[in-house]
């Protein structure tokens, strides 16, 4: 079973669905730790609601000094809006969430609604998230899951968007899964095995 940290800006609806999956077993993983770089972030309230140590931490030498305190195997960004760098023993352990099909609409200065308004104005039929290890580059990791969601013509940006997360609820969790199952070096030796 993985021990995870949380690193959030927002309101903590991954959160929420981590907290969902793991008391209805669906979900293989302990929350060990939370760490926001917002103050006032709802994410942190919940997490304390939640029983989980919640703290707020504005660098990534911050951040790091407090995982180093718990018992960590994965980082798992959870709509956390900062380029994150981790300690060198978890430069492999880091996991994002996309709200979009990688490679489509992905890179810096991708995320959140800017993803899904880029999405309605190019007019596509499918979008979908995409979960996947993170590394100095934005949204270049290893994929671990990608799950589609077919748009309709009329679809606003939000309507987008709600689909999205839906499809998010399911994949985050289904990751880790695979992840605590196959091994974090079995997704990095993948894709350098395809790149060699």
């Amino acid at each position: 079973m993985l021990n995870m940290a949380v690193l959030l800006s927002g309101t903590g609806r991954t959160l929420d669905n981590f907290h969902e999956k793991i008391g209805q077993g669906l979900l293989k993983a302990r929350i060990r730790v939370v760490v926001s770089n917002q103050q006032s972030a709802l994410g942190l309230e919940k997490a304390r609601k939640y029983g989980y140590p919640a703290f707020h931490a504005e660098g990534n030498d911050a951040i790091n000094a407090i995982l180093k305190k718990h018992e960590v195997d994965l980082v798992c960004l959870a709509g956390f809006l900062k380029l994150y760098v981790p300690p060198a023993h978890l430069r492999r352990s880091v996991l994002n969430i996309h709200p979009s099909l990688i490679p489509a609409f992905c890179g810096a200065g991708f995320y959140g609604m800017r993803v899904h308004q880029a999405v309605k104005a190019r007019g596509v039929k499918v979008s979908g998230c995409t979960v996947h290890f993170a590394n100095e580059e934005y949204d270049e990791g290893p994929i671990i899951v990608q799950k589609c969601v077919p748009l309709a013509g009329q679809d606003t940006a939000e309507e987008i968007a709600a689909k999205v997360f839906a499809a998010e609820c399911e994949a985050y969790p289904e990751a880790i899964n695979l992840v605590a199952e196959k091994g974090i070096d079995f997704f990095w030796s993948r894709q350098e095995a395809a790149a060699g």
